[in-house]
């Protein structure tokens, strides 16, 4: 049984968000939307990584790299400007939107298995990852013009 991959995947990428949606917060702190968003955001992944917490438990969690490597690659270090706030949200989206996936497909595992508390932890994940997802893409559509079609001084 691979389930534990799964559970893996989103307890840990759950866990990186905590830590990528700071990052972003202070290396933006010039934006308070950014910076306030980020880290109201970061407390609602450390949250979902303690709801997923009991499920890991129950479940042989099978060690997989990708959730470290991904956030790695994609929030190496503090960027600066709007460009940089950008690229920021935008690799932010990417990582949040992997929790997504493996949620999805973790509900389908936990829904043959008959296990509740898992679908439920599921969709509460969803829900919240969601409401996430949403408001990066919102929050990039805002920046996008201003930071590629104005000159830069």
């Amino acid at each position: 049984m691979h389930i534990g991959k799964y559970i893996d995947l989103v307890h840990r990428t759950e866990k990186d968000l905590v830590d990528a949606f700071k990052v972003v917060a202070k290396a933006h702190r010039d934006e308070v939307d950014i910076e306030q968003t980020c880290l109201l955001l970061s407390s609602w992944s450390q949250q979902l990584a303690q709801i997923m917490e009991p499920v890991a438990n129950r479940y042989n969690k099978e060690n997989d790299k990708e959730p470290d490597r991904l956030t790695k690659t994609l929030l190496k270090k503090a960027r600066k400007g709007s460009m940089a706030m950008l690229r920021d949200l935008h690799d932010l989206y990417l990582i949040v939107n992997e929790v997504l996936v493996c949620c999805t497909i973790l509900k389908q595992g936990g829904t043959a298995l008959a296990d509740e508390e898992l679908v439920a932890v599921c969709e509460e994940i969803e829900q919240q990852t969601t409401r996430q997802s949403s408001w990066l893409m919102t929050r990039m559509k805002s920046a996008a013009p201003q930071t590629l079609i104005v000159a830069k001084p």
